[in-house]
């Protein structure tokens, strides 16, 4: 009991140090907007994002036809497991979507 209460202090002490460390150095970004690392990354991000927008559904249709398929060839107990799955598609393409949505706007303030 003793030695896991030390070691959660410890732990706690160490975290706090690191934080204390990572807070206290100051740094300058001055003049990396504009350089080219800055512009070719924030483009990168754009034509990925808009890549996963596009793919994003064409796959998640994909795979919801083939999990559609196989449903229809399985019994009832494996039935359930291909319809968690399509639901299971469906959320991740909406996430998918989302999230690069979100990220596309995000990049569009900096331009």
């Amino acid at each position: 009991m003793k030695a896991k209460k030390v070691k959660q202090m410890v732990g706690t002490c160490v975290s706090t140090f690191y934080f204390v460390l990572i807070c206290s150095f100051k740094t300058y970004a001055a003049g990396i907007g504009g350089s080219q690392l800055a512009r070719g990354t924030e483009r990168l991000i754009a034509d990925a994002t808009t890549w996963l927008m596009i793919l994003a559904p064409v796959v998640a249709g994909l795979l919801i036809i083939y999990f559609c398929i196989r449903r229809s060839a399985a019994d009832e107990m494996d039935q359930k497991k291909w319809n968690n799955r399509i639901v299971a598609a469906i959320v991740s393409c909406i996430g998918a979507v989302l999230g690069s949505a979100t990220l596309n706007i995000i990049i569009g303030y900096y331009q």
